[in-house]
Order: C-alpha cells, then structure tokens, then sequence
C-alpha cells in the first residue's frame, strides 16, 4: 500500500504538470460540449492517458476507471478511479481552480487519496488508517466550528435538481452561512479536509470526483457518509461531508433539500 500511495503521488503531480503546460496554452485547446455546462478539451484526454500508461507501467494488473477513456478491468482487486482535471469548466476558462484526482480503491472502499493542485503546487493525500497530509504536513480538519463561521461548498450539475439546489442554498443562509462554488468539487472537498471550507454537499457526484477527497476528509479527522464505493463507481450519488462539529447538520441540510 505504501508502494502504491507513494506512487499515486508522483503520478498525479506527473499528470498536473502536463495539464499545466496545456493550461499555460489554454486558449488553442479544442473544447467539446458532453452536455449542459459539461465539457472536454483535448487537454483532459491527454493526461487520463498519461496518468494511465505510468499506471500500466507500474501497476500492470491493476484496473483503471477514469472519466474520459473506456475502464480496464483490474486483475489484482485494486482499481485506481482518476479524474485527470476536475475542474473542467474553469481549466476551458482560464480560470485557477482545478485539480489531479486519484483514488484507489480495494474491496468496496478507497484505499488511498491523492488531491493534486499543480497551481499551487499542493498535493493532499491519505491513506486508509494512516491519516492524512497537505504536502507532507499532517492535515487536521477542524471540529470547532459552526455554520455561520465559515463556508459550505456546493456544486451543481445536470445530474442534480436546480430546485433542490436553490433549497440547500436557501437553508445555508438562513443559517447565516455562506456557500461556496468554486466548480471543482474535488479540490472543495480537500479545502474541507485543510479547514478552509467548513463542508461540502451536494446531490450528485462521479466517483472520480468524490472519493479521494471523501477519504481525505475521513482521515483528516472530518466526517463523511459511508458509501460503497463500488456503488460510487457504477452510479455515482449525493456527497455529505466536513467538520465533525456540524456534520449533522449538514446531513439534515442534505435530507431536507434534495427530499423535498
């Protein structure tokens, strides 16, 4: 597991230095529209591609699920779940906020996180039983908080209801909270795990947006929902999670809004 973790790291910061040398050039990528505010640009099937042949050279019989190419079947139980940029619709836009995603993922749960931020050079990471750290340093995520002391992300996509979201928007301010959009769930769900965001909902999630930083969170000492992550895989669903001092409360928020 060491092995793998160790490698997942520098997989992912090899990965977030190809997306930035296409992101220093963004504005000749060629960009295709999946859908409603969903879109692909050359420069995200490139790095699933680049991320998937270091993987096949290192780890030949372990499967690979990624957002932009077909999966491979693993042979040896272990399957690495990446995201090569989450934050797509920034990236296109030549705006900061993206990131490198990989989980690996073992009998029906992430094993190992890794969260790459090549704009800021900061890679968040964890291990299942060992914790988890922002570049080396252990990660903490706090439990003294409240809603109305800090931000709770939010995202939406065509996956999700706009009723819905407007309702668990709704709800953060009349608690006095803030919600937070930043459009890339991924790198708002390790922002929860450091602290600066307080939590993160949000109706529906891909798997290789969400387990990584859900098992991040975990480690860091925050709170999450159990899932399968086989489900996860297969599905997707709704992500809960943030500072054990609310995370009840945010589950309510979750069941109020996206029930109702």
């Amino acid at each position: 597991m060491d092995d793998r973790s160790k490698c997942a790291a520098e997989i992912a910061k090899s990965g977030g230095e190809l997306a930035l040398d296409y992101f220093r050039r963004v504005g000749s990528l060629e960009v295709v529209d999946k859908g409603l505010q969903d879109f692909v640009s050359e420069a995200d099937q490139n790095v699933e591609l680049h991320i998937r042949k270091l993987i096949e050279e290192t780890f030949p019989e372990d499967g690979i699920i990624g957002e932009e190419h077909a999966p491979k079947p693993s042979k040896s139980g272990f399957n690495w779940v990446i995201d090569p940029i989450d934050g797509t619709t920034n990236f296109v836009n030549a705006i900061p906020a993206w990131c490198v995603v990989i989980a690996i993922v073992k009998d029906d749960q992430a094993q190992i996180g890794v969260i790459y931020d090549p704009i800021h050079d900061e890679t968040y990471q964890a291990v299942l039983g060992n914790g988890a750290t922002l570049n080396d340093q252990p990660l903490i995520c706090p439990a003294d908080t409240s809603i109305d002391r800090g931000s709770i992300g939010t995202g939406y996509c065509n996956r999700a209801s706009k009723t819905n979201t407007m309702t668990l928007i709704s709800m953060v301010l009349e608690r006095d909270g803030v919600f937070h959009r930043n459009a890339s769930g991924a790198l708002s769900l390790a922002y929860t795990a450091a602290g600066r965001l307080i939590g993160y909902i949000e109706e529906h999630m891909n798997a290789w947006d969400c387990l990584a930083g859900q098992l991040i969170i975990s480690e860091a000492g925050g709170r999450v929902e159990k899932q399968s992550a086989d489900h996860m895989i297969s599905q997707g669903g709704r992500v809960v999670a943030g500072s054990s001092g609310i995370f009840n409360e945010l589950v309510h928020m979750a069941d109020t809004a996206f029930d109702a």
